[in-house]
């Protein structure tokens, strides 16, 4: 039989606290990256087009779901996302000094 894990073992018996609920949302955004570099393992380990496209889109979902994680993440804690923005506005600087375009929708 397989071992697969306990499905209720991210169960909290209580309602968490905001601070806990942040703590939760940084580690679901670490298993979703994990879960994106997994799957773009797999990705470039196969020549077959059709698992490319599937696993590649599976990839490319994780991709939204950190978006999105991200985004409750900031609307969660305001002085964090004031340190994210800082940090990007640090690189756009540093790609303006090189000559380096931003990404479009930046």
């Amino acid at each position: 039989m397989p071992n697969f894990p306990n499905p209720f073992q991210g169960n909290v018996p209580r309602k968490m606290t905001k601070e806990e609920l942040i703590q939760a949302i940084r580690v679901n955004i670490a298993g979703e990256l994990e879960a994106i570099f997994l799957y773009d393992a797999h990705v470039q380990a196969t020549d077959i087009e059709l698992a490319k496209k599937v696993i590649g889109e599976i990839r490319d979902e994780e991709k939204a779901h950190v978006g999105e994680l991200m985004t409750l993440l900031n609307a969660l804690d305001p002085e964090e996302a004031a340190h994210f923005a800082s940090g990007k506005a640090e690189v756009q600087e540093m790609m303006e000094e090189l000559g380096i375009a931003a990404p479009e929708g930046e």
